[in-house]
């Protein structure tokens, strides 16, 4: 099996290093100093229970490249953020052969959603995700393996990641079938040390993360707060119970089952403790934010289910334009 990780930073370099160490060949495809770093020293990991894991340069599993020079993979991992990935759609056609599978792990919305969805929305192409087509044109929606992520890691130097928690990575094919090739991988990643369930209804496993990203990352965004601070807050809690409220209005219109209740999903995201969600770290550094797939992409079925959200389009628009002055002043904000 040849899997290819489009995307090698934090969590595309925690895969790839373990996948290596199994057996797997694995190409990490990056760009710049990440890139030249791991053509020149391998990919370093740096477990959080202390241990120091390196795929040196030499190493017969893992290589480095760009696409054009990557050649065909039976897997293509796509590992960047959500806004990365239409730059590069139409070169990933490069990696793969007839059979291959694309791999989406993309925190919030995925752009394929209603592809074997089913129901009046079948099909349906959501315009804030993918305006003009080209990820469904480029990466072909039948492709498509979903996946929900939930180890978190950073990449702290060129080659180099941190992993702070978690090695579930929940797997599922957009038709809920348990595929030969969904359970291919699954049994990969599992030998590689991972938890990965295959899951028949991948989308209200996405919606059970989304869930919690449509609010805290706004929020935490606009506030600098932690996920403890602002679950333990009243006033920040009840407008998150309020934004989920809305969500989760949205998703059950479109058949999604949610199997825990509003405070029990605040009393969870709060139990993670002082971490800073990845939007809040965006802002920080300056980085591009995810508010496309996190949270336009919700507003967006709601005006499409006529469901209202007014509460999360309130948060949107203070957040959209804070992410607008940053980008302008080419600027980054911290709280020190």
């Amino acid at each position: 099996m040849k899997i290819a990780i489009v995307g090698a930073g934090a969590i595309g370099g925690y895969l790839g290093v373990k996948l290596a160490l199994s057996g797997v060949d694995v190409t990490l495809i990056a760009r710049g100093a990440n890139l030249d770093a791991i053509r020149a020293k391998g990919m370093t990991l740096e477990t959080a229970d202390g241990e120091r894991l390196r795929v040196g340069p030499d190493h017969p599993h893992m290589r480095a490249a760009a696409i054009a020079e990557a050649g065909r993979h039976d897997y293509v991992i796509l590992t960047m953020k959500s806004h990365q990935v239409e730059p590069v759609a139409a070169e990933i056609d490069a990696l793969c052969h007839a059979g291959t599978a694309i791999v989406t792990m993309q925190n919030g919305m995925p752009w394929w959603y209603f592809h074997q969805a089913g129901g009046a929305l079948e099909g349906t192409r959501l315009q804030s995700l993918d305006p003009v087509g080209a990820l469904w044109r480029g990466l072909k929606p039948e492709r498509v393996i979903g996946s929900v992520v939930y180890p978190a890691a950073e990449l702290v130097a060129p080659g180099v990641v941190r992993h702070i928690e978690g090695k579930r990575f929940t797997l599922g094919e957009p038709s809920g079938e348990k595929s030969a090739r969904v359970l291919a991988l699954a049994q990969v990643l599992i030998a590689a040390g991972f938890t990965c369930p295959v899951s028949t209804d991948i989308r209200s496993e996405i919606w059970l993360k989304l869930w919690g990203n449509v609010v805290f990352n706004p929020v935490s965004a606009l506030t600098h707060a932690t996920l403890e601070d602002i679950c333990s807050d009243p006033l920040t809690r009840q407008l998150a119970a309020r934004m989920m409220e809305e969500a989760r209005a949205i998703g059950e219109k479109i058949g999604v089952q949610f199997k825990i209740s509003i405070e029990k999903r605040i009393d969870g995201a709060g139990a993670v403790g002082a971490h800073k969600t990845s939007m809040l770290q965006d802002v920080e550094h300056g980085r591009q934010l995810e508010l496309d797939a996190l949270v336009a992409s919700v507003i967006e079925l709601g005006k499409m289910t006529q469901s209202p959200t007014p509460t999360i389009e309130t948060v949107y628009a203070l957040v959209r334009l804070l992410a607008a002055g940053l980008r302008r002043r080419h600027g980054h904000l911290k709280i020190e």
